[in-house]
């Protein structure tokens, strides 16, 4: 993310400098050295690139634990869930945008500042860093598990290259990273500009959707040749899974509509703030259909066998040569969706890295040897952590109840609590209050549920 003194600014100075050079006389012009003869112009990004953009933040890897959601809830809970995440998030981006214009700032970060002082911008600093790298994390772990397979539970998956052409040490999931990370995410993660990545971000919602498209026409056979399984419309509550283990996938869902870390930079290269609630809106409805569609979809196909990435789910015997071809570009197509969402991310990851620890120096992208330092350790990180964790859903479950829903909800209201513009209506306190209230239970249930279960599992 940007600053307004470190970049904001000295974009608006230069162009109020422009005004008032228009609005010199002749004579005047004369007397100053090297005026340009024209008002610089301000080159506006576009509505349908800032969807793309918001889009790519939101998808990210949340769709591959979305299926499992519904295997916990049933198709009703995780439906509703879904629908009430998205409404929120909408809530809270429109009070994030409300509170950055009214006051100075042009920073998540900023905002937090005016409303809670110096503890309020790190403790937002925190939440994007921890947040984001998980989610790059993740991220890592989907391209291994499609690349070179998993063992959830014993079980083993192969991977797309063990099945082309049998196990080897070079399609290993340590060796298999390495060469992405080298080749294809070092050079994205090198680009030093956002504008940069609105092509990219176009391919990958593109590569989302090719994977949800072949999805739904899987499951749709299946249903016609009578092979789909049975969807549980509510959850089932055994010894097994009690009421309380229910709360375990709210964290997931709040994860997948978590892109607040990004509003601010999509949002202010737009002409107008109402353009980004525009953007926002549409993109939040195409996400909630996206989810839901590879949500039903994949339980219809799998049922109860799904598993945290479903991806993995893809590697099955599908009986026809057909059926094979068709999982295969199921699991590349997101595989290059994430490959494409990764330095969409990075970028705010590693923007706020650098306001975090280096808040005086000059801009990042001006400090080659900065910069380069930066995205090579964050790179490394990503990629040891990838190979040392490879479940997905439990970086859905930590991050949903802890950083991401910090970010979501409980900072966006309780900066509308707080109102320290005085711009609050009664309303907006009801639906902050509410927010946080909501945020605070489900994470809190979460979390004492998870510990349960983990400790409950070791004795």
């Amino acid at each position: 993310m940007y600053t307004k003194t470190r970049s904001s600014d000295r974009h608006n100075s230069s162009y109020q400098v422009g005004e008032l050079i228009a609005d010199m006389s002749p004579a005047a012009k004369l007397k100053v050295p090297l005026l340009p003869e024209h008002k610089p112009e301000l080159r506006h990004a576009s509505v349908s690139g800032a969807v793309f953009n918001v889009s790519t933040s939101i998808i990210g890897a949340g769709i591959m634990s979305i299926p499992a959601t519904l295997k916990v809830l049933g198709v009703i809970p995780a439906f509703l869930l879904i629908l009430v995440v998205a409404l929120l998030t909408d809530v809270s981006v429109e009070f994030l945008l409300r509170f950055t214009h009214s006051g100075d700032s042009t920073t998540y970060a900023g905002v937090m500042k005016e409303s809670f002082g110096r503890v309020g911008s790190t403790a937002t600093q925190v939440c994007v860093m921890i947040t984001n790298l998980g989610c790059l994390i993740m991220f890592l772990i989907i391209i291994g598990d499609v690349l070179s397979g998993n063992r959830p539970e014993g079980v083993v998956h192969l991977g797309i290259l063990q099945k082309w052409f049998g196990i080897h040490w070079w399609n290993s999931r340590e060796f298999a990273l390495l060469v992405t990370v080298a080749f294809i995410l070092l050079p994205l993660v090198l680009l030093r500009r956002v504008e940069s990545l609105k092509f990219s971000s176009a391919v990958s919602v593109l590569l989302a959707l090719v994977f949800v498209g072949i999805s739904s026409m899987m499951a749709i056979f299946a249903l016609v040749e009578g092979k789909a399984k049975s969807p549980r419309l509510l959850p089932q509550l055994d010894n097994q899974v009690s009421f309380f283990d229910l709360f375990t996938a709210v964290p997931v869902i709040v994860t997948a509509f978590t892109f607040h870390f990004n509003v601010h930079p999509i949002g202010f290269e737009l002409g107008k703030s109402s353009d980004m609630m525009k953007a926002v809106r549409i993109s939040l409805v195409l996400c909630a259909a996206i989810y839901f569609s590879i949500g039903l979809f994949g339980y219809l196909l799998f049922g109860d066998s799904i598993t945290s990435d479903i991806l993995v789910n893809f590697d099955r015997n599908s009986g026809s040569a057909i059926g094979s071809i068709l999982n295969d570009i199921v699991r590349l197509s997101y595989a290059l969706h994430v490959m494409l969402v990764f330095p969409l991310l990075n970028f705010s990851l590693r923007a706020n890295i650098d306001e975090f620890l280096f808040p005086k120096n000059p801009l990042l992208a001006t400090d080659t040897r900065r910069f380069l330092s930066l995205t090579l350790v964050l790179l490394l990180i990503s990629y040891l952590a990838a190979i040392a964790i490879p479940n997905i859903w439990y970086f859905f479950q930590f991050l949903g109840s802890t950083s991401a829903v910090c970010l979501a909800f409980i900072f966006p209201g309780a900066v509308a609590l707080r109102d320290v513009h005085g711009i609050s209506t009664e309303r907006d306190r009801i639906m902050a209050a509410t927010m946080v209230f909501l945020a605070v239970v489900t994470s809190t249930i979460a979390i004492s549920s998870n510990i349960h279960t983990l400790f409950g599992n070791k004795s």
